[in-house]
């Protein structure tokens, strides 16, 4: 059933030639909308505070206070609610603002689309193609909405996305320039072109129709636009999906936190409710102080330090050239242990220089550099550097030469063909891989138009050749040709047979001057470097070596072919290089070093990296790579130089260390205040903190961590790749927690012995104590090293003195009254800082012992 916004959005003016009007466009766009689907829809700001309250745990403090008014206790009502309004408020503007700026920074890589307007090209974002407006398509666009092909010259386009189908389908024109001049944008007389709403069968049977999401993998086309945004096919099976994309791996580690820390808090909680409901306290006061203990031992704003801390490092990447489209990869990154990169334009300059054109006898030819520019002129479909070089070397005149058709490059075949007509006769010129091309000729030619059988002793020879050149370090093509058939128009795979071989074409790329020095910063950074190239491995091999890169071991594309899932798990780690490679096997080396628990990166920038880009943990791209694979990378590259990528990775590990200092902080020293307090109500004849003085304690606590996302970060820290470990962060808060309680525990002794403390001066004491160890204790836990050569950031260092020092004023101000807090004495005070400083020192010795004892 075709969808009706299709048809409607399908009568449009196809005045070819020069395209709409910047005023029909303008219009358009406010009738239609901008060209974009947004599979899960963006809420209103409202609606993202209201989902804060979502939490289970401000649900029952909500409970709770709602029952605080039932029994007349308007103070705790007020005090309780204004909390959670303030914690949710928070994390709702830090987490809203880091959503914007990573939008802001989303939209400055916009894949941008060429269209006919005002009677030429322009470039537009794709946001703002409207029905009615001419695409010029060409190799490695992607295509950015429905539309139907007018024009098309050899036209191929990957339609896996919507079909399943790897293989490209070939599409034709289904209106000439003269019916679309006829129809004006008054016409209601045009037919509706309905495409389909899902993707099925439809899809494969429809050779004149392009759909948003596919990609041109050969050819040139002009596709008018008849549909955008939501009307798409893509569009309707993204409204009727609307699902959640799959849960990251950093996603998945946060979910295995949280369990671990509602473990924690079930067990406290109920062991505290079940000790004052033994000694008879009243039932309410003994809810609210279980839940305060919940509210204190979880670490509510998480999400919100997470967001913060992605977003800060991602607006610090973007000044280090790096445009992070997805926050979530800036964690991969900090975590990745192997960097598989392509050859071209990455660890190359991308200048490729033809240096040679050689005969069958290795002599400088002429006629080998006519049949590769006759090839490289007339290719309309995936042309490569190695084209551009070609027909910058010299121009020649091809003007008798006229094209008929063509059998474009694929990466299976690695060669394209064109079938071309000259005088009364018909060629075929082949150019692709040499030994690909070698294979399928029976001949060669000795000097121009001699033709001699190619036997074994001069195929060997041949081979000899490109290979000597290969180890030279040049990039290497078989140049082949064969007179067809005059009748002959048209091309097919089957006519690459019977060739007659006529030389080599031998190309220069050099490595890139600062690719060397920043390969080496990433392998001594503990990022294992491994090459993807559809290059043959003599010149992969040279390109290594010039760069000081060492080759551990080569596999070939052949060789990962022939090869079980089981052994290329095994291979994957000793190989280093893998040559001649296909899209396919790219993405089957990805698999097998993600299998063996790799978080792997991959850079690439062509049609061909798009498959391994799609499964690598950490894709990343350049600004120039073609629309397909910059749309597939979570990371853009604006400056094409590897030591951006090495610092985008020294960025990744600051942010996942400060991420957990936050998380260190709340399951060591922030557990073991909340245990001494559920220990606390089993020995003592009273609560040893109200439940509004819990509260308290842990706003403050939270406040004085809200600037960790702005911490330093140690040199040493970021040496080696860092991953979510849930035993190192259960061991450290089962030894760091319980340091912290037995000063808990000595402070009760002071207060209940020597001070003699009554109910509100050992709360006011405990208080003040526990505010001070615990946010102290962020001097010691920030660094894995000597606290006083690690300088904190200067706002961490000030607001985490400025809380203590508030928590400590506060009993004698008449606000502390309204807590319930008492004035301390003097001796208090004195004795305090004495522990404090003991406490931090003690800390320090067991935390430099669990980092020796567990190796970490």
């Amino acid at each position: 059933m075709p969808n009706e916004s299709v048809g409607l959005q399908s009568r449009v003016p196809m005045n070819v030639a020069s395209g709409l009007t910047s005023a029909e466009a303008r219009t358009r766009l406010q009738h239609f909308g901008p060209n974009v689907i947004d599979i899960v829809k963006k809420r209103f700001w409202v609606l993202q505070f209201l989902s804060k309250f979502k939490n289970p745990l401000v649900i029952l403090l909500l409970v709770a206070s709602l029952l605080s008014i039932f029994t007349s206790d308007m103070t705790s009502f007020v005090i309780i609610l204004s909390m959670i309004v303030l914690s949710v408020t928070v994390d709702f503007f830090q987490e809203y603002r880091a959503e914007k700026s990573a939008e802001a920074l989303r939209k400055s890589v916009a894949i941008k689309a060429s269209v006919l307007r005002d009677g030429g090209p322009v470039e537009i974002s794709v946001e703002k193609l409207v029905p009615g407006d001419v695409l010029l398509l060409s190799a490695g666009n992607l295509i950015p909405a429905d539309g139907c092909v007018i024009e098309a010259d050899d036209f191929f386009v990957n339609q896996a996305l919507l079909t399943g189908e790897s293989y490209p389908v070939e599409k034709h024109a289904e209106v000439s320039q003269q019916t679309a001049d006829l129809i004006t944008p008054d016409s209601d007389s045009a037919d509706a072109v309905n495409l389909p709403a899902s993707a099925d069968e439809s899809f494969k049977n429809i050779d004149h129709q392009v759909f948003a999401g596919t990609h041109v993998v050969s050819g040139s086309a002009k596709v008018l636009i008849t549909v955008t945004g939501a009307g798409t096919a893509l569009g309707n099976i993204a409204s009727a999906l609307n699902t959640e994309p799959p849960v990251t791996a950093f996603e998945d580690n946060t979910y295995h936190f949280g369990l671990l820390i509602v473990r924690m808090t079930f067990f406290l909680v109920m062991f505290a409710l079940l000790m004052n409901l033994i000694q008879h306290r009243p039932l309410l006061e003994s809810f609210l102080f279980a839940l305060a203990l919940a509210i204190g031992l979880t670490p509510e704003l998480l999400p919100m330090v997470i967001t913060v801390t992605l977003s800060r490092g991602a607006i610090r990447m973007s000044k280090q050239h790096v445009i992070v489209k997805k926050l979530s990869v800036i964690h991969n990154l900090g975590s990745m242990d192997v960097l598989c990169t392509d050859k071209t334009g990455t660890l190359t300059e991308s200048e490729i220089r033809l240096e040679k054109h050689l005969d069958c006898s290795g002599c400088d030819s002429e006629n080998v550099l006519r049949w590769a520019y006759l090839n490289s002129s007339f290719e309309t479909g995936l042309k490569s550097p190695l084209d551009d070089a070609i027909l910058r070397h010299e121009t020649l005149d091809i003007s008798d030469w006229k094209k008929i058709d063509e059998v474009p490059f694929d990466f299976e075949r690695r060669r394209v063909s064109v079938l071309l007509e000259h005088g009364h006769a018909h060629f075929l010129v082949v150019k692709g891989a040499p030994e690909d091309v070698l294979r399928l000729c029976g001949s060669y030619e000795q000097g121009q138009r001699v033709i001699q059988p190619l036997d074994q002793d001069k195929l060997q020879l041949l081979n000899a050749i490109s290979h000597n050149l290969g180890q030279d370090g040049f990039r290497v093509l078989g140049i082949a040709w064969r007179q067809v058939d005059i009748n002959c128009m048209h091309a097919v795979v089957g006519d690459e047979s019977n060739l007659v071989f006529a030389g080599f074409a031998a190309f220069l790329d050099p490595p890139k001057a600062s690719a060397g020095a920043a390969l080496t910063k990433l392998q001594n950074s503990g990022i294992a470097i491994k090459v993807l190239t559809g290059d043959n491995e003599l010149v992969t091999q040279h390109i290594c070596k010039e760069l000081g890169l060492t080759v551990k071991g080569v596999l070939t594309g052949r060789e990962i072919a022939d090869m079980d899932d089981d052994a290329l798990l095994v291979q994957v780690e000793k190989a280093n290089v893998f040559c001649r490679v296909t899209p396919a096997l790219k993405s089957r080396v990805l698999l097998a070093l993600k299998s063996r628990g790799h978080v792997v990166g991959y850079l690439g920038d062509g049609i061909n990296d798009a498959p391994a880009l799609h499964l690598a943990d950490v894709s990343i791209s350049v600004d120039s790579a073609v629309d397909v694979a910059k749309d597939a990378a979570d990371l853009i590259l604006l400056k094409h130089d590897l030591n951006v990528l090495y610092q985008g990775v020294l960025e990744g590990r600051r942010t996942f260390g400060n991420i957990m200092k936050y998380i260190m902080m709340g399951t060591s020293s922030n557990f073991g205040n909340m245990f001494s307090m559920a220990g606390a109500s089993l020995i003592l004849p009273f609560l040893p903190m109200l439940p509004i003085q819990i509260l308290l304690n842990n706003l403050l606590y939270d406040l004085s961590e809200i600037t960790i996302p702005f911490d330093n970060v140690d040199e040493d820290y970021l040496k080696k790749p860092r991953q979510w470990d849930m035993k190192f962060i259960r061991n450290f808060m089962f030894v760091i927690g319980p340091v912290s309680s037995i000063f808990d525990f000595l402070s009760f002794y002071i207060l209940l012995v020597v001070l003699s403390a009554h109910e509100a001066l050992f709360r006011t004491g405990w208080f003040v104590e526990s505010i001070a160890t615990q946010i102290l204790v962020i001097f010691i836990i920030r660094t894995r090293g000597n606290p006083f050569r690690s300088y904190p950031n200067v706002w961490l260092a000030s607001t985490s003195l400025l809380i203590v020092g508030v928590a400590t004023i506060l009993p004698y101000t008449s606000l502390g009254a309204y807590f319930g807090f008492v004035p301390l004495p003097p001796a208090f005070l004195g004795i305090l800082v004495a522990m404090a400083v003991v406490y931090l020192l003690i800390v320090e010795i067991v935390k430099r012992w669990f980092y020796k004892r567990y190796g970490v």
